[in-house]
């Protein structure tokens, strides 16, 4: 039954919550202060409409918002949006008990988010391809995305095109697009087993897409131009599908940022370092350890700088850090150390930071609450936090990337 609430704050997902007795109800899509009608089941609600808005309300840029689940707060002011993403930040820190200068957030505005992850299924003689609903496994169709870039947005009609070829029977399609400096590089997994082998036709396909490259399955079908980015100079070609930075934008600020915390180093380990975000960046004026588990990922890295010029030494250690963390005896010879692990944060690293003689560190993360966390860790082994970026690269999401600088005297 429909009933009315109030809300009282917004979760850490961007979800208001409507306390109703002693019992929290997160309500999707409204803001502190609103009085909003709701349908309530268990301990969520679907908004039905809002009664009451805030101030801070303003009318969404998307017409998939509310319906397509990529998004959370696109109906929020944009100066209010931006607090609540720094409160998040110092909420998580405070939670451990930590103090910091905290910098001005740093923002990836609207059209900069050069990696989209979307999904397709067939669906009534058609092939929808786009993101989930929220809290749903239905799919979205998408015709427009104010948060992608022009190039792959333009490009979402051929791309359903592609998907409407590849999708399977039953089940969904992943297609992972990246705009890279040679155009767009298109990988799938999922694809129809028939139809994804034949490459001849797959094959045309991108060439009259003017895809930089296409793969299928793990297979590249066919790459017209090497899909690389620009990583300060040197042109890094990633895996198929693979890992990088949401945001150019975003990228560059935590690049300057870590290479700010780093200063004059001489000696660096780049911990987690994908395809070399940050490796390649540091190596124009320090010698780098490159340490990440992704075999594909540490060859992109490598190719790239042995053909760039003006590096320095980049070693490499393909090593799983949360199984096998280097030890002190392995840190101390290092004058900086970087790491930027995934969103369960880097536990056990930190814990072998804490005991080492290194002096600085730079934290990079996708997660305050394990950032916050790994920061404990190294603030009890004698580290001092000297300051915190927030950089807000998933626009209109309630996540956030942090950099911090921590020193040892």
């Amino acid at each position: 039954m429909p009933e009315t609430v109030t809300i009282d704050h917004l979760a850490h997902r961007g979800d208001g919550v409507a306390l109703v007795g002693d019992k929290p109800i997160y309500v999707p899509l409204t803001l502190a202060g609103e009085t909003v009608q709701i349908e309530r089941k268990g301990e969520r609600a679907r908004l039905l409409s809002v009664e009451s808005p805030s101030s801070q309300r303003v009318e969404p840029i998307c017409p998939h918002y509310g319906v397509c689940g990529g998004c959370a707060l696109q109906h929020m002011e944009a100066t209010a949006y931006r607090a609540w993403k720094e409160e998040q930040v110092k909420a998580a820190l405070a939670a451990r008990g930590i103090e910091a200068d905290i910098r001005p957030i740093v923002e990836a505005g609207p059209g900069t988010r050069r990696r989209a992850v979307l999904s397709a299924v067939r669906a009534g003689g058609r092939v929808l391809l786009g993101y989930h609903e929220r809290m749903a496994n239905r799919l979205v169709g998408i015709e427009a995305c104010p948060v992608l870039t022009p190039r792959i947005v333009a490009a979402l009609p051929t791309l359903n095109g592609l998907a409407s070829r590849l999708a399977p029977r039953k089940g969904e399609l992943r297609m992972s697009v990246l705009d890279t400096t040679a155009g767009l590089d298109v990988a799938i997994d999922g694809a129809d087993r028939k139809t994804s082998r034949d490459f001849p036709a797959l094959g045309r396909f991108a060439a009259e897409a003017d895809f930089a490259r296409l793969s299928v399955n793990g297979e590249v079908v066919i790459e017209i131009r090497p899909p690389a980015l620009d990583f300060a100079g040197a042109a890094m070609v990633p895996p198929p599908g693979g890992f990088v930075q949401a945001s150019a934008e975003a990228e560059a600020a935590m690049s300057q940022a870590v290479l700010e915390g780093i200063g004059g180093a001489k000696r660096v380990a780049d911990l987690f370092a994908g395809s070399g975000t940050f490796a390649l960046r540091i190596a124009h004026e320090a010698m780098v350890l490159a340490v990440e588990s992704d075999k594909p990922a540490m060859a992109a890295l490598d190719t790239a700088w042995r053909r760039a010029s003006g590096l320095k030494t980049i070693s490499q250690d393909v090593r799983d850090l949360f199984r096998s963390p280097l030890r002190p005896e392995e840190l101390d010879g290092f004058d900086a150390v970087v790491f930027d692990p995934p969103r369960a944060g880097a536990k056990e690293q930190a814990a072998q930071l804490a005991l080492s003689k290194v002096r600085t560190v730079v934290a990079v993360s996708c997660n305050p609450a394990t950032l916050a966390r790994d920061l404990r860790t190294l603030i009890d082994g004698g580290y001092a936090l000297k300051w915190v970026l927030p950089v807000d690269q998933f626009l209109f999401s309630p996540h956030i990337e942090v950099v911090a600088l921590l020193t040892r005297e």
